[in-house]
């Protein structure tokens, strides 16, 4: 008996430390901090963010980066709830991400792309789909079209990727978070572990190499480290924000008015009636000033439906109304234009006046 306990204890010491998460391990210095890129557009429907992340190698004493990547949700219904390295016992050690109903405690680390330290704000599920917030995720509206647009409000601009310790973030887990630990939940799928995996064994992954700045730091799904986005020298930490926005989603559906491009005005034109092109130029401006306001009024009935219990209950409900209403609300402004370019005063051009001239004096001949 003591033999085979002995053997056990043995082999358990021989498996490799990241196959267990880490769990166990103690690292005296914690990883890097964490470096900025840009997301990948989601590959498909059904594939959910999973953050990118410092790992360790104990093979070789040194952090390696372990690429973001958009992985199929292996349950209708589970969220991912990222891994993070916290303090304990004097060093640092890894406590593994999960697949669960609802998203734990990740450290409190700002991991960008609706991860911002609690809590996710990319998406959720509603009558078996999985719905993205296009705000914060990089979103091919053409192919995938259960989206909405909600901002996130987020003021961390941390990029520390460790919870306690010297310079670590000082986030504690709340009881909705402890619950969610402890809840039904999934450890990572095979994907994400082979993807690990590939980014253990790519030298250039190691932060002694690429010096905090991995040259694949983020996929399009696991694995796919051809296809990949390089990390930036610097920026902002992925959040919702106007400019941000407009980038992922340009070319996309408009949800709300405020998203829709401003009205044109259309060329001045010249008909050699100084009058007549006043009163066509003052019925553009009446037209594009209650077109304005008709915006305004959609926009304000929209954000005060942001703000009641239907809302908070289906907000993904919510927003394909908004947009319906909104594109409704575009085609007849669309219409309304047309209508009024249709019976715009025609513009006289020298060349259309010569044959005229000429016709008249061929006549008095």
């Amino acid at each position: 008996m003591r033999t085979i306990r002995f053997l056990l204890a043995f082999l358990i010491l021989a498996i490799p430390a990241a196959l267990f998460g880490q769990i166990g391990v103690r690292i005296a210095i914690g990883p890097p901090a964490l470096p900025y890129y840009d997301q990948p557009i989601c590959p498909g429907d059904g594939y959910l963010w999973t953050p990118g992340y410092w790992a360790y190698d104990d093979r070789v004493s040194d952090y390696y980066w372990v690429p973001g990547t958009w992985v199929l949700a292996p349950e209708e219904g589970f969220l991912w709830t990222p891994g993070y390295w916290g303090w304990d016992e004097g060093g640092y050690f890894f406590n593994d991400g999960y697949w669960g109903p609802t998203v734990g405690f990740y450290g409190g680390i700002n991991y960008g792309f609706g991860y911002f330290g609690e809590g996710y704000g990319g998406g959720c599920w509603n009558n078996g789909h999985f719905f993205y917030n296009r705000s914060v995720n990089n979103i091919d509206v053409a192919n995938i079209h259960n989206i909405y647009n909600e901002g996130v409000d987020n003021h961390n601009d941390n990029r520390v990727s460790y919870n306690g310790g010297k310079g670590g973030i000082e986030a504690r887990p709340n009881t909705q978070q402890e619950a969610a630990a402890t809840a039904r939940h999934m450890p990572p799928v095979a994907a994400q572990t082979q993807h690990a995996q590939t980014a253990r064994s790519t030298p250039e992954m190691r932060a002694s190499v690429n010096h905090g700045k991995p040259t694949i730091a983020a996929t399009t799904q696991p694995g796919a480290f051809g296809e990949r986005t390089v990390a930036k020298e610097s920026g902002e930490v992925p959040r919702s924000e106007p400019g941000r926005e407009a980038n992922l989603t340009q070319g996309a559906v408009a949800v709300h008015p405020k998203e829709l491009p401003s009205i044109a005005r259309p060329a001045q034109g010249n008909s050699g009636n100084a009058k007549t092109d006043r009163k066509y130029e003052q019925q553009q401006d009446k037209l594009i000033a209650k077109q304005t306001q008709e915006r305004q009024q959609l926009q304000q009935k929209q954000e005060a439906e942001h703000q009641t219990k239907a809302y908070q209950a289906n907000p993904q409900q919510v927003e394909q109304k908004h947009q319906q209403q909104t594109q409704q609300l575009s085609q007849a402004h669309a219409a309304q234009q047309q209508s009024l370019q249709s019976r715009q005063p025609q513009t006289r051009s020298s060349e259309g006046s010569q044959p005229h001239s000429s016709g008249r004096g061929e006549g008095r001949r």
